[in-house]
């Protein structure tokens, strides 16, 4: 990679984790969830999350990749939609210690409970057990290694991966891209 690309991409990223992450304090700092100062907004979007909304909790959520790409972030579509993976110990959950749960970013699912976080020392938040029913795992043998997805069950998007190297009671360690989930602290 050209070395000046290779710069201006890491500064770019760098300004978008700082402003995600003043945002997210912000947020926090008001009781707003993570992210919701950060979604597109525009009529479309407000018409498509309306949608998202209306149906109900316990069922799948099937938008098309335009709708996706209206109401996610740039950074969260491709993490949520096309599996990618953000930079570790630049995201924004990483060192989160809160009290709290954790949902899908895209479409609201309950995924974790932060009683189940740990320090795994990736840079990446990892949790031991998600919510049960909350995600479902697939085979994923992409950059020529195998690995478990982890993916949201209701909505279907990229979550993250999980490894059997975490702490008892499991002995698994859910490795997850903090832009693909909300923190919602408790009271």
């Amino acid at each position: 990679m050209n070395g000046r690309i290779f710069n201006d991409t890491m500064q770019l990223t760098r300004r978008n984790a700082l402003k995600t992450i003043v945002l997210a304090a912000a947020g926090a700092a008001a009781g707003v969830r993570a992210f919701s100062d950060n979604q597109p907004d525009n009529p479309q979007a407000a018409g498509i999350r309306a949608k998202l909304q209306a149906i109900p909790m316990d069922q799948k959520v099937n938008l098309t990749d335009d709708e996706w790409r209206k109401i996610l972030t740039p950074e969260q579509f491709q993490v949520m939609r096309q599996a990618g993976t953000e930079q570790a110990f630049c995201n924004l959950y990483w060192n989160n210690h809160g009290k709290g749960k954790y949902y899908c970013a895209a479409c609201n699912n309950l995924i974790f409970d932060a009683s189940a976080k740990f320090d795994s020392g990736t840079g990446w938040p990892s949790f031991y057990q998600p919510v049960k029913d909350s995600v479902t795992t697939h085979e994923d043998d992409s950059y020529g290694m195998v690995r478990v997805e982890v993916r949201c069950a209701r909505c279907d998007s990229h979550l993250g991966h999980v490894f059997d190297d975490g702490p008892p009671p499991t002995g698994q360690r859910y490795c997850m891209n903090s832009v693909a989930l909300k923190f919602v602290a408790e009271k």
